[in-house]
């Protein structure tokens, strides 16, 4: 099925990455960390490449340091990228925010890896604020050649 703007998953998306912080605090617990864990899936946006010899996962990080982000596997297959995004403070109490548009927060994201994934070796790296985790791939195996027997005079 394919989601577009005027389909009710998309609008109920769109309503509860928009919902204020003072309506989330009125929100029981659950409900809660339920909003947050959404808004933290929604806000991370990453492109996933296919080269021949592994998958590659590319993600923009402005402003956070190699320590701030997390990645890790859980459940043998599952990629997970997560971390926090902190707004910064100013040090000047005489300065107030006008506008507030670059997200700040948790963010999280999760990735089912395929099976010829080689988990051992997955690599990150940041650099210039642009996160890059390379999974290897397990090469398939090689075929299987028939033995050939050597046939002698007897």
């Amino acid at each position: 099925m394919d989601i577009y703007f005027g389909h009710p998953l998309t609008s109920a998306l769109t309503q509860l990455l928009n919902t204020s912080d003072e309506y989330e605090k009125s929100l029981n617990p659950t409900a809660r960390t339920y909003v947050r864990d959404t808004k933290a899936m929604f806000n991370t946006s990453v492109d996933v490449k296919e080269l021949p010899n592994a998958y590659v996962f590319i993600a923009d990080m402005p402003g956070l340091k190699s320590s701030d982000i997390k990645v890790s596997v859980e459940n043998e297959n599952v990629l997970t990228i997560g971390g926090e995004r902190k707004r910064s403070e100013s040090a000047d109490e005489s300065s107030k925010y006008v506008r507030l548009e670059r997200p700040a927060g948790k963010f999280l994201r999760k990735f089912t890896l395929p099976s010829n994934a080689k988990l051992d070796a997955i690599s990150a790296a940041c650099a210039d604020g642009v996160l890059t985790i390379t999974v290897p791939k397990i090469p398939p195996p090689e075929p299987h050649k028939p033995k050939t027997i050597q046939v002698t005079e007897g």
